[in-house]
């Protein structure tokens, strides 16, 4: 099998969420927050990079750790961790991070020389009288900072909008002097949280969180997570500070309004917040987000999806996916890992949102750090999996590597409420043992879903296609 890359695009044991990519020198940088397998917390580890040549997204290399959370003055016993960053090439050349802690207002600022760092700490944004924005009265706090450099101007988009929140009007864009900290006049509200939605255009999808920042030729685009937080939107604007106008929704981390393959009100993942950026390779436009696994909210893993730039400026929303970065669908043979399996729902409990072990989701062996391979779990009664997508080609026998206390079958079907293909019996297992069936799939690029039917609650390690 030729080598490919899967969503999500890293090791099924990282855990980067809020991924922010930007290219600099050939390759692919993504910068986001750091959480842990089985966290308690958002984003408690230090940050991490990971890069990628343009040329081959499917070899990811680890660069190591860019930047702790105990080098900001104000953390130095580390009890705040480092909430998502953005990078942006300043006047000077050099790589400037942008990130909020956990518990103060304020935006802490790092450089370095280089795009994969490590990163030092270098100042506070602030205004011209030294006061650090968030912190005079009558500022809302900063949060998820977003950054763009155009020439000797930078612009700062950040913000947090709960629902119902009235003291906090929506994201925020600033301009930055030369030296990358010191606020030139006052910020702009840009898009409104869900207070002051009403006769905007953004009503349903006000600001949540998550600022993004990109500019496609004279136009401006705002990426950020609403109100209903699993999916990210776009605004417009040829302005970096004022005008913009709601455009869309690019992704959903659970697949809502999508109607190509489901209807568009059924989740067909469990989600829950979202954060990510887009990026131009070569001749291609992507969207990063993030999905949750491990049954929780603290446990999130980078993914991605090409996306299409239309003439008019508008972009329409993609479908989640287990191929995300290959360039196509995945080759229609051999062994794919359970992990990757971008659908997940049960029937007829129509929740978005990640609720514990209530549902199936994604998970591993060991503790934080420990490199073993994710799997699906919590697989009862009426639970279905699914990949997106294969290009199978005479495809005869198809097999399932499981194990855990689960006796039944596993029905097969290339579409959702399609037809049954064939059924791969399981028994209970204490070890993991592999399942196979003759199944045949139709040739060309398909979906790939089995629904378990029969007692207990078990896990899923791979799938093979023979």
């Amino acid at each position: 099998m030729k080598k490919q890359v899967f969503n999500p695009y890293l090791p099924s044991w990282e855990y980067i969420p809020d991924g922010e990519p930007h290219v600099f020198n050939g390759r692919v940088y993504i910068y986001g927050s750091h959480d842990h397998f089985n966290g308690w917390i958002f984003c408690p580890g230090d940050y991490v990079c990971y890069s990628a040549s343009v040329d081959d997204l499917k070899d990811w290399r680890f660069e190591g750790v860019t930047y702790k959370k105990t080098q900001d003055p104000l953390n130095e016993d580390g009890h705040m961790c480092l909430y998502a960053p953005d990078v942006t090439v300043g006047p000077d050349g050099r790589y400037y991070l942008y990130y909020c802690l956990d518990k103060v207002p304020v935006v802490s600022v790092a450089v370095s020389d280089k795009p994969a760092g490590p990163f030092e700490f270098y100042g506070y944004v602030h205004y011209k009288d030294g006061t650090r924005v968030g912190e005079r009265e009558g500022d809302m706090p900063q949060f998820d900072p977003a950054v763009i450099t155009e020439g000797e101007r930078t612009y700062l988009y950040t913000g947090f909008c709960g629902n119902g929140m009235k003291d906090r009007k929506g994201a925020m864009a600033m301009e930055l002097g030369p030296d990358m900290l010191t606020m030139q006049g006052d910020y702009n509200v840009i898009v409104p949280g869900n207070v002051y939605g009403a006769g905007s255009g953004f009503e349903g999808h006000e600001f949540f969180e998550a600022s993004s920042i990109r500019k496609i030729g004279d136009v401006y685009y705002f990426v950020y997570s609403s109100v209903v937080m699993h999916e990210l939107c776009y605004a417009t604007s040829t302005s970096p500070r004022e005008g913009f106008t709601y455009g869309g929704v690019i992704v959903s981390n659970c697949d809502m309004h999508i109607s190509s393959y489901k209807s568009a009100d059924m989740p067909a993942a469990y989600g829950a917040n979202n954060h990510g950026g887009m990026v131009q390779i070569n001749e291609n436009w992507y969207i990063f987000y993030h999905r949750q696994t491990n049954g929780s909210w603290y446990s999130r893993q980078g993914c991605a999806e090409k996306i299409r730039i239309l003439e008019d400026g508008s972009i329409p929303q993609v479908e989640i996916t287990s191929c995300g970065l290959n360039d196509g669908p995945l080759e229609g043979k051999g062994t794919y890992p359970g992990y990757i399996a971008c659908n997940i729902f049960v029937e007829k409990d129509p929740f978005p949102y990640i609720h514990g072990d209530k549902y199936p989701f994604i998970t591993q062996e060991g503790r934080d750090g420990d490199e073993n391979e994710g799997f699906v779990a919590n697989i009862y009664d009426g639970a279905t999996f699914g990949f997106k997508y294969f290009d199978f080609k005479d495809v005869k026998k198809v097999s399932l590597t499981t194990r855990c206390y689960i006796s039944g079958v596993f029905e097969v079907r290339t579409e959702i409420g399609g037809p049954v293909l064939g059924t791969i019996p399981c028994e209970f297992s204490n070890v993991w043992v592999k399942n196979t069936a003759d199944v045949a799939l139709p040739d060309g690029i398909h979906a790939l879903y089995f629904t378990f039917r029969g007692s207990g609650n078990g896990q899923v390690q791979s799938v093979t296609l023979e």
